[in-house]
């Protein structure tokens, strides 16, 4: 069927190009997607578990960097062959599909991780690799599709417009959570002064325990509009035929990639401020916990605020990447986490910069000390800088790599996002245990922020 060129699906030019319902539905896989990242490993559950599952908030924050890193590791060592395979099957559904049921198990089963149950500790970790493992492989493929949506000059938009849209996602499973679902110990109320739906127990934490289940429900649902109206690759070869095909072009991508040097130090640099930004948005939340004693409601609160930031940040960064480049958009964006990062390691309970401040008073109004509000700050910051440098990342490796190998390349890409992914969780598991102190885990990011700049002006845009 003859279709035209689109810019989110508007005509833009001359090319064969999916109708804009086609774009829009694989616009909302981010939507579905999103709410794992931001209820899961960042404001609801993962806060959680170190502060009501393990025994204390410091060895809570390094079990779970210890089962991120696990996770990457496996992450990182299939990716690119999965890729490759793809790539010669042609197909990208059917492995969305398979990686979406293990985030759908893995998700669910975090319902049962209880408050104060040591024997569920290991098993709750597991899941969370398992949910883990499927929500970032499903992400690989999806982004594989991009290039056949709409033509070069958009990719950007499209991008920032899909990351744009995975935050409001996020920010409206955080409000259901936070507003309908998960209650105040202390009150039996929630955000909204409302009793918990369904009966949740605030005590046993269950409102803080149904995200799980949210994320996958949530998912299945609004994953069906990129099955059902979304066009995918053409099969080329049967999957016993693709292995063989894929792992022999994987070979030769492998050969052939220390000559193409600009790319060689994209996907370093990628490797590096990636997993600065992982560890960034995996431990903010647990750090915001242990440093003012935040309940769920307020890192919830605190987490919709920056998703609204985030969502600005990855609409603009969108338009910025196709009128400036995706490299600038990058170094901006790193260089804003980079002042973040530091700014955050100089608040302290009761002081912010050097200057000594009242400390927050327990059951006292929502932000109301200065350093609870710098936090606020310095977070809307990361959630508008962090969206569009994971969009323009994916722009940038779209506009850098060869068409027929794009889900090979995507899964080189998750491979330097993820083979030292276990490098930030476990270095800030270690110092933080070594230390006894948050503070000094988190101020390992400066590192990775740091060393990504210096590769990234290697890359020739």
């Amino acid at each position: 069927m003859a279709m035209t060129a689109i810019e989110l699906g508007n005509p833009v030019g001359e090319g064969t190009y999916p109708p804009r319902s086609a774009v829009i539905s694989w616009i909302f896989f981010d939507w579905a997607a999103q709410p794992y990242f931001t209820l899961i490993t960042t404001f609801v559950f993962a806060p959680y578990f170190a502060t009501h599952v393990a025994p204390d908030p410091a060895s809570g924050q390094a079990l779970w960097g210890f089962a991120t890193a696990a996770a990457g590791i496996a992450i990182a060592l299939l990716s690119p062959v999965l890729g490759a395979i793809a790539d010669a099957s042609g197909r990208r559904k059917p492995w969305i599909a398979a990686f979406g049921a293990l985030l759908v198990i893995g998700a669910s089963l975090m319902w049962f991780g209880k408050p104060g149950e040591a024997s569920v500790i290991p098993p709750l970790l597991l899941a969370y690799a398992i949910a883990t493992v499927g929500v970032e492989f499903a992400t690989v493929f999806n982004n594989a599709m991009m290039p056949t949506l709409v033509p070069p000059e958009r990719i950007g938009r499209l991008s920032g417009t899909g990351w744009a849209t995975g935050y409001v996602g996020g920010i409206l499973s955080l409000i259901l959570v936070l507003g309908f679902l998960a209650a105040n110990p202390d009150t039996g109320r929630t955000l909204f002064g409302l009793a918990p739906l369904f009966g949740l127990d605030p005590v046993s934490h269950e409102g803080d325990r149904i995200s799980g289940p949210l994320t996958a429900i949530w998912f299945v649902v609004f994953v069906l509009p990129m099955f059902l109206l979304t066009p995918d690759y053409p099969a080329r070869h049967r999957l016993k035929d693709a292995l063989g095909a894929g792992l022999s072009e994987l070979k030769q991508t492998l050969i052939d990639l220390p000559k193409q040097r600009s790319l060689a130090a994209f996907l370093l640099a990628n490797m590096i401020y990636t997993d600065g930004l992982v560890s960034l948005y995996a431990f903010g939340g647990i750090y915001a916990a242990g440093t003012f004693g935040w309940n769920t409601i307020q890192l919830g609160t605190f987490g919709i605020i920056l998703a609204i930031a985030g969502t600005f940040g990855g609409w603009f960064g969108g338009r910025l990447d196709d009128r400036l480049g995706p490299k600038r958009v990058i170094a901006g964006s790193l260089t804003i986490l980079l002042a973040s990062v530091i700014a955050i390691l100089l608040v302290e309970k009761d002081s912010v910069l050097f200057i000594s401040v009242a400390p927050p008073v327990p059951g006292g109004t929502l932000f109301a000390s200065a350093p609870e509000r710098a936090y606020l700050v310095l977070g809307c910051l990361i959630g508008a800088a962090g969206a569009p440098l994971q969009a323009a990342s994916r722009s940038l490796l779209i506009r850098m790599a060869p068409k027929e190998r794009v889900a090979q390349y995507f899964g080189l890409f998750a491979l330097t996002g993820k083979v030292t992914s276990f490098t930030g969780p476990l270095l800030i598991g270690i110092v933080t245990a070594a230390a006894d102190s948050q503070k000094a885990g988190m101020a390992t990011l400066v590192l990775f922020f740091v060393t990504g700049l210096a590769l990234l002006a290697r890359v020739r845009d």
